[in-house]
């Protein structure tokens, strides 16, 4: 009960933020473009982050940091290819990453009232899923544009929310996009589903972990090959950082055949 109350709190808090936030983002992108709307709209979502610790006690710690481009260094491109299995990491990574954040995502979140509205103003990679080939294309025109002027592109390579310990599919996109601008691609295992489930607005208190592997080298790769190794390097790590949610698996391993 105490759980329903505070998530209630926090979709309430959410919602009076945005609002303002959203409108503030649209007209100042009259005026100005680029970096300055970009971290203007990472604001709001230290607003989210925020809400979601003191309303809902979700809190979080990170390792591998030291893996990726220091702040410092503007040209230094990496693609990050994280677990996805709630909207936190979503609010969060832009948070916690010293570069700008180009997320490739499904056009349809362009159409949700003043959150929506103001990621139209970002430098961002929306796509029409249902065109597979135009989608590609697209991705991989803005993500080569995008990356030569510092942006750091990330892709969820199961494309939407998992359950908590279950595995989705992992594409290719990623790789693919990875090996045609030659970009170190970095995994990211993330066990956010502990404290909000994917589909859910039910937050539990909790730690979510995040751990950033060291970049892997794309020269010389196939996509598939690579996205292979991205995928056992992930699912690994899940098993380590959250290793109560994988005990069915586990007793299945055992379990006489």
């Amino acid at each position: 009960m105490l759980s329903a109350v505070r998530s209630f709190l926090f979709v309430l808090w959410m919602a009076v933020t945005v609002v303002p936030w959203a409108l503030t983002v649209l007209v100042f992108s009259i005026f100005v473009r680029g970096r300055p709307v970009y971290w203007l709209c990472v604001g709001w979502l230290r607003v989210a982050v925020w809400g979601a610790r003191v309303i809902c006690g979700v809190r979080h710690r990170i390792q591998g940091m030291e893996h990726l481009p220091k702040a410092d260094d503007e040209k230094a491109a990496v693609l990050l290819a994280p677990k996805h299995q709630s909207t936190w990491e979503t609010f969060a990574f832009p948070t916690l990453m010293p570069h700008p954040l180009c997320y490739v995502f499904k056009r349809e979140l362009l159409y949700i009232p003043f959150f929506g509205w103001a990621m139209s103003r970002l430098d961002m990679i929306h796509i029409d899923r249902s065109k597979r080939t135009e989608a590609w294309n697209k991705v991989a025109e803005q993500g080569r544009q995008l990356m030569s002027q510092g942006l750091w592109v990330i892709m969820f390579p199961e494309g939407t929310r998992s359950a908590r310990g279950s595995q989705g599919t992992y594409k290719n996109g990623a790789s693919r996009l990875a090996i045609a601008t030659g970009t170190p691609i970095v995994p990211i295992a993330v066990n956010s589903a502990r404290c909000w489930p994917r589909k859910q607005f039910l937050l539990t208190p909790g730690v979510i972990d995040i751990v950033i592997g060291k970049p892997i080298p794309v020269e010389g790769r196939e996509p598939e090959e690579l996205m292979r190794e991205v995928e056992a390097w992930i699912e690994a790590e899940m098993r380590r950082i959250d290793p109560e949610a994988y005990t069915n698996e586990a007793a299945a391993a055992l379990s006489p055949r």
